[in-house]
Parts: structure tokens; sequence; C-alpha cells
């Protein structure tokens, strides 16, 4: 397949080399609904197999070159349906990220290693490739006393030997889907500390990190320690799952259907989507009132963190791949990002201070 493609800044992904366009694609729209660990974990406005190839090749074609999935989007579904981007394009030229944890099948834990490597092999196969590039571990739970950390990294260190693997990914600090819902705040392990725990044993290349102008992840000081530690970040969520460009009308919120993940997630409802699109007009005054404007300040906010940062734009419809592509433009002036976060972490403390509201009212127990 050939492409023309845009003018999209490169960046090198830390101490591991590895080169991408500094958007990349994220693959979680195109699962489709789905369940695991008794949860809606899917998009139920997920992409038909026609959408999500039309998408994928928009993407490549406008010179996109990182892909990002994971064996539980849809479950095989988004990894499938990737595959056949890659069964088009020069294996070389594609830079492929997918992940192994969440989803346990059988298997006495997601990452008992036999279990790891039979999900590995699966991707593989979806993929339709003899490696992937960027393997993670999508979560940081390892069991009771953290039984299965050291033969989950043992594993990832054997797949990176035999070739499997490039290079060898985690979370940055986070916290595990199902202990939201069933852990009370004050009974929960700092996810912070945490991290750094995990970090030590598995000494990754590269880290995948939730930011956007809604949750910026500085705070927690993570561009900070990647630096110091020259690992690369994949940044995931920059639109806030298109919160942030305006895609959701509080009079006509989209009914999400089983299997949806924001069916659980307080920022998906009425209340809180009026909230924010309050601060979206008022940021629309800084930087220009189309939607592409929006999302060029929200790709950048992010990009503008740490030089050695991707970010990862999802899509159910080829369209939206486009008008992401096209709208990053170059980067604006550091006053006018630096407006930009202010007046939107002015929106998320109205939310912060509205979310026991919402979370009485609702059955949801998180944000995006």
């Amino acid at each position: 397949m050939t492409s023309s493609p845009a003018s999209l800044p490169q960046r090198t992904l830390g101490r591991c080399g590895i080169t991408v366009p500094a958007v990349g694609i994220g693959c979680w729209g195109i699962g489709g609904p789905d369940e695991n660990l008794g949860m809606p974990m899917g998009w139920s406005t997920g992409a038909s197999a026609e959408a999500a190839a039309a998408g994928l090749e928009t993407a490549w074609k406008m010179g996109a070159r990182l892909f990002d999935t994971a064996d539980v989007y849809g479950h095989g579904r988004s990894e499938r349906l990737l595959g056949n981007l890659v069964a088009q394009v020069p294996r070389e030229e594609i830079v492929l990220a997918s992940k192994v944890g969440y989803f346990r099948g059988t298997a006495e834990h997601g990452f008992e290693p036999r279990h790891m490597r039979r999900q590995l092999e699966q991707t593989l196969d979806n993929l339709g490739a003899d490696y992937v590039d960027i393997y993670s571990l999508h979560h940081s739970n390892f069991g009771a006393a953290d039984r299965w950390l050291e033969p989950a990294v043992e594993a990832m260190r054997a797949f990176r030997r035999e070739g499997l693997i490039r290079v060898i990914g985690m979370r940055g600090p986070h916290r595990y889907a199902p202990e939201r819902l069933t852990t009370s705040p004050e009974q929960r392990e700092d996810k912070s500390d945490r991290f750094r725990r995990v970090f030590d044993m598995v000494r990754p290349d590269v880290l995948a990190v939730r930011d956007h102008l809604l949750s910026p992840a500085v705070r927690s000081g993570i561009f900070a320690f990647a630096k110091e530690h020259r690992v690369g970040v994949l940044i995931n969520k920059p639109l806030a799952q298109g919160l942030l460009t305006g895609s959701y009308d509080p009079s006509a919120m989209p009914l999400f259907g089983e299997g949806d993940h924001r069916r659980r997630k307080r920022w998906f409802t009425p209340q809180a989507v009026t909230v924010i699109d309050e601060g979206l007009k008022e940021l629309q005054g800084l930087v220009g009132w189309r939607r592409e404007d929006l999302i060029r300040i929200a790709l950048w906010a992010c990009l503008d963190r740490y030089a050695h940062a991707a970010v990862l734009v999802g899509f159910t419809r080829p369209e939206q791949v486009a008008t992401n592509l096209s709208a990053l433009g170059g980067p604006p002036h550091p006053t006018v990002i630096a407006q930009a976060r202010t007046i939107m972490e002015q929106v998320q403390a109205r939310l912060d201070e509205q979310g026991q509201v919402f979370t009485d009212e609702t059955t949801v127990r998180e944000s995006p």
C-alpha cells in the first residue's frame, strides 16, 4: 500500500531507539463492545470491519506508522483487523504495540507465564507478524504478594531474547480496573509507590501513560521520571476519548450499550459533559472555534510534556483519523499551551467538586 505521509514530527522513544511519528493510532475502539473481568470494557459504538479497514488505511496513507492494540481489545478482534493492514505494508515500516495481562481465560492469572506465551503467539497470529515491536504488561496486579511479578518479568525477557518482541513496556501509575469497583479508596495501595516498585523489577524501555488536559499526568512526576530513566512514553487518551473535542452533546448523550466501558465512568454523564463543554467554549476563545483547533491544542499539550513521547489517538470512524492527523500542525506558542492547561485544570476542579454527586446518582466509579 502506497502512502503520501503528512509532515508529522518524529519522536524517538527514549533509549530503545524506536522512532515513530508523534501521533500514533490507538486500536481499542475498533475492538467493539466487550466484557472482561465482569466489567464492560469495550466500545458499543465500535467500528465495523469496513470502517476499521478504511480508518487504518487512511492512517497509513497520512503517515501514521505506530499502531497500538492489546489482546483484550475485542478479545482479538482489534488485533485481527490491524493484521489486515499489516499484510499490505512493509513490516519494517510499521511499529506494532500490543499488551498482555487483562485477559486471563482459564489460566490461574493473566500473568501466568505459559498463558502469556500462548497469548503472545495468538497476538502474532492475529497480526500476521513474526514479532511485536513493543509488548507491554497491561496492568500491575500480579496476584497476592506479587506472586506472578518475577515470573512475568522473566517471561517478557525470554520473549525478547527469542526475537518475538523488540522492547518491553509497562503502564505508568494507574489503578487496576477491578480494584476501582471492589476496593474502597482508603484500602488501596498508593499507585505511584506501586509503579516504582514494579518499574525496578521490569526495567521497561517504554511506558504507557494516560495524559490529557482534564487529567494531567505531570502531577505524578511521571515525565520527569521517564526522562531520568531515558524511557519512551506512549500517551494514551490525549483527547479524553472525545470529551476534549466537543463530540458529546449533554442534551443528547449517546446510549452506551452493553460492553461499553463508558457506562461506568462519571465523565460520560450529561452533568459532567455540561461542565466540560463550558470549559471548551472558553478554550475555543483562546485557540479557535473549529474542532480541529481543539484537537491541535489537546495533542500538543501532551506532546509538549516530553521530547520522547508520542500520543495515541483512537477512532471508530475513518473521518476521525483524517481529522486528528491533519489537525496536528505545528506546536502552539508555549503561553497558549499554558493558558489552555489552566482553563481545563479549572474544569477538572469543578468536576471533582461535583464528583460525589455524579457517583451517587449513577453506577459509575471513575473518570477517563
